[in-house]
Formats: structure tokens, C-alpha cells, sequence
């Protein structure tokens, strides 16, 4: 007798859609827009300083600081729709390095934008900054629960733990302009003790091993802390660690100057938008603290490659490429 062998269907797929569904409007909003747009957010406050330092008209500073406000609008409307699709997302966006550099640079980008509008109007940019500061507190909560829940090699230090944890400092700066002198010194030294930490923890692991070539861009994050809080201290009178901040600061962009080649080695990528709030800060820092030739010319270098590395990120938007090359969650 011949035991015939078990035939096993085939499973049943559902016919392929035509045409192509496609995703709702913004249910796929990359995190990684937030990135350029801090960006550009930076650039307009450099060239806002540097026009009242070299004392020309401020016209074109105040133009540039509309037309970011409003792209800047635009990318947290997007995303915001996207959460309220399904809420669920920012979790899922949170769980890999370019959603979580994203979405803090979504936080940090908005108390950039409390600065901007303190400049026009006061009372709104306080509001703006309050919320900011919350938010930006609610997304480092969720950050520890994503890095909690994350494989150990998920877990590691990265040059964007200073945006989720370090990114404060940026509230910090709009809070001096708006007269909040006392919140902006709590924040200032809550923020470093973490900025050594992150510091210091980045640099043992540089000398262990070397990053991934695609992962090096975010180097260039080291930058943003010092700057900041060599404006912040400059702008609180604290000269001494200012000053100290300027140079560190100067140390860490030779470095990263140095070895550029090295750094770029993967070729242009969305993670490339890591340059750019750190370079505008830096320009940023040296005005406040007079060192005005080369913080005009650091900002004149910033308006041309600030623009250009965020026109390359943010047309491969709308097609869908960036969410597809930083793996974005679909709402």
C-alpha cells in the first residue's frame, strides 16, 4: 500500500491592489524633516545677530525668519496629523536613531521657533516656549521608555542623546531674550552636567571603536551643546564659561574639519541635516560673545551650505524616499 504524501495548499494572498493604494496625506511624515528645519530655524537667529552686530538693516533677517516660521509650521502640522491618525506612531518612530533624532529635533525646534517669535511678539513666543518646554520633557519620557524596551545595542550613548536630553539649553536661550533670566540659569546647569556626561561618554567609545561610516554624520551634534551654552552664558554674563564654551566649541569644529573626509565617507544621506544646526549655532555663539569677524563669516559659510544640505533632505519628502530611507512609521 503507497501513503500518498499530504498535499499542502498554497496560502491565499489577496489580489494586488490597481492602481497602487496610497498612503492618506501625511501618514508617513519622516521625523527627519525636523533635523534641517532646526536648521534653518538657527541660520535665521545667526543672521538676525549678525546683521545687528555689523549693524546693517535687519530687513532680510526678519524675511528669512517668516519663510522658515512658516516651513517650519508646515513640518509640525504634518507630523501632528500623522499622530493624530494613530498615536501609536511616535513610539514606533522612536524606536530606531533616525526617528528619535527626528522628534527630538521636533521639540527642540520649537522652542528655536519661541526665539524667533520672541522678536515680534513676546507674549505669543512664551506660550510657544512653555509648551515647547513640556513637550520636549514628554518626549524625553517616552525616549527612556524606547531606549528601556530597545536591544543593548539599541541602548547606546549617541551624539543625539543631546538633543533629547541636552536639548533644553535651546529653551534656555529664548527664555533670557524674554526676560526669564532665572529659568534660563536652571536649565543651563542642569543641561551641562548632562552635555559632560554625553561628552565624555561619546569620547571613550570614539577611542574604543569606530563608528559606522553612515552613523558619522552625527558627530557633528557635539558641537550644538558647546555653542549653546557659550550664548547662553554670554547672554547671562557668565563670560568665564563662555568664553570657555566658545573654545571648546572652536576645538570640537576643527575636529570635525579635520576629518570631514572621514566623516562624509558614506556619501550625502538624510543624516547629513546633523551639520546644520550645529554650524548655525556655532555662529550664533561667537556673535553673541564678540567674536564678530568670524562668527559674520561663520554665518555667511552657514547661508549657503544650511539651505542647500536641507533643499537635498527635503525634496526626497514628498515622494516618499525619506521616510522610506529612514524607515518612518506609517500612521
Amino acid at each position: 500500500m503507497t501513503i500518498e504524501p499530504k498535499r499542502i495548499r498554497p496560502k491565499i494572498f489577496p489580489p494586488p491592489e490597481f492602481p497602487p493604494q496610497k498612503p492618506a496625506m501625511f501618514s508617513t511624515t519622516p521625523p527627519a524633516i525636523f533635523p534641517v528645519l532646526l536648521g534653518l530655524l538657527g541660520l535665521a537667529l545667526a543672521l538676525k545677530r549678525a546683521s545687528v552686530v555689523a549693524q546693517v538693516p535687519v530687513g532680510l533677517a526678519d524675511l528669512v525668519m517668516g519663510v522658515v516660521s512658516v516651513l517650519w509650521l508646515f513640518g509640525a502640522g504634518a507630523y501632528a496629523a500623522k499622530i493624530a491618525r494613530r498615536p501609536a506612531v511616535v513610539m514606533e518612530d522612536l524606536r530606531i536613531l533616525p526617528g528619535r533624532t527626528g522628534l527630538a529635533a521636533a521639540t527642540v525646534g520649537a522652542m528655536a521657533f519661541a526665539s524667533v517669535l520672541g522678536n515680534f511678539a513676546p507674549v505669543v513666543a512664551q506660550v510657544v516656549l512653555v509648551l515647547s518646554l513640556g513637550l520636549h520633557a514628554a518626549l524625553a519620557v517616552l525616549m527612556v521608555r524606547a531606549l528601556i524596551a530597545a536591544p543593548p545595542e539599541g541602548r547606546e550613548v549617541t551624539p543625539a542623546w543631546h538633543l533629547a536630553f541636552v536639548g533644553f539649553i535651546v529653551g534656555a536661550l529664548a527664555a533670557v531674550s524674554l526676560g526669564w533670566a532665572g529659568l534660563a540659569t536652571n536649565i543651563l546647569w542642569a543641561t551641562l552636567a548632562m552635555a559632560v556626561a554625553i561628552w565624555a561618554v561619546s569620547l571613550w567609545q570614539l577611542v574604543k571603536r569606530i563608528p559606522p561610516a553612515p552613523l558619522r554624520p552625527l558627530l557633528a551634534i557635539h558641537l550644538a551643546p558647546a555653542s549653546l551654552f557659550a550664548s547662553v552664558a554670554g547672554l547671562l554674563g557668565m563670560n568665564s564659561l563662555a568664553q570657555g564654551m566658545v573654545a571648546l566649541g572652536a576645538v570640537i569644529l576643527i575636529a570635525l574639519l579635520a576629518a570631514g573626509r572621514w566623516i562624509m565617507a558614506s556619501g550625502f544621506s538624510p543624516l547629513w541635516g546633523a551639520f546644520t544646526f550645529p554650524l548655525s549655532a556655532f555662529a550664533t555663539a561667537l556673535l553673541i560673545n564678540d567674536w564678530v569677524v568670524p562668527g559674520v563669516l561663520l554665518t555667511v559659510l552657514a547661508l549657503g551650505a544650511i539651505p542647500a544640505i536641507a533643499w537635498r533632505v527635503l525634496k526626497m519628502w514628498p515622494g516618499g524616499t525619506l521616510a522610506a530611507k529612514t524607515n518612518a512609521a506609517k500612521a
